[in-house]
């Protein structure tokens, strides 16, 4: 199907250039030219998305932690400040997820699933049109699920002016929480530049 385009303005804009009417056969060829044009227009890619690989790092550091005999999973609090936000699942976090709430297996996938998209989204967004690997853009996807900094890190800058080893590097800055260095925040951030770099081998 011929992607489909307001012709008004066109027709309206070549008729104000011959000041005067079109005949049925210039309606024609004009018709013609339109349909060509967008037909072979360059379309927008596809959207980035996480790939299997991505997708077993940020699991593998989210963990679906909290499980209860019963085949369900209890919100925990954050470890770097004993409190709030308080976390359930694969890492979800946000309204109505505090003490006692409690999701089945089913939800935490579906909250997984969702959030993958939404951030993967973003960190779409934030690339714009900077040259980026499949690695890479699950790295930063990873990066930007767990600190939601993808828009304002100097790692983004970075990627985006094409200095990827100094990218690289800016992933190990992101090691803290509530003041603290954590030993869990170190060994994710080693593994997504080793990801981002393209050196992952079991990240």
């Amino acid at each position: 199907m011929i992607p489909q385009i307001d012709r008004k303005p066109v027709f309206d804009a070549v008729r104000r250039m011959l000041r005067r009417s079109f005949t049925a056969r210039e309606v024609q060829a004009l018709d013609a030219a339109l349909d060509h044009a967008a037909a072979h227009r360059p379309h927008d890619p596809p959207p980035r998305a996480v790939s299997p690989a991505g997708l077993a790092l940020i699991q593998r550091f989210e963990g679906c932690a909290r499980a209860l005999g019963d085949g369900t999973f209890a919100a925990y609090p954050d470890p770097g400040t004993g409190g709030d936000p308080w976390t359930i699942g694969w890492g979800a976090t946000g309204p109505g997820i505090g003490p006692g709430t409690i999701w089945t297996q089913a939800q935490c996938d579906a909250r997984l699933a969702s959030d993958l998209e939404r951030f993967a989204a973003e960190v779409n967004r934030a690339l714009g049109d900077a040259p980026t690997t499949q690695d890479q853009f699950d790295a930063l996807v990873s990066f930007h699920y767990n600190t939601g900094a993808i828009a304002r890190s100097t790692l983004m800058r970075l990627h985006r002016a094409g200095d990827h080893a100094g990218a690289a590097a800016e992933f190990g800055r992101w090691v803290h929480a509530g003041g603290r260095k954590l030993t869990g925040l170190v060994r994710r951030r080693a593994a997504e530049a080793a990801l981002y770099a393209g050196n992952c081998v079991d990240c």
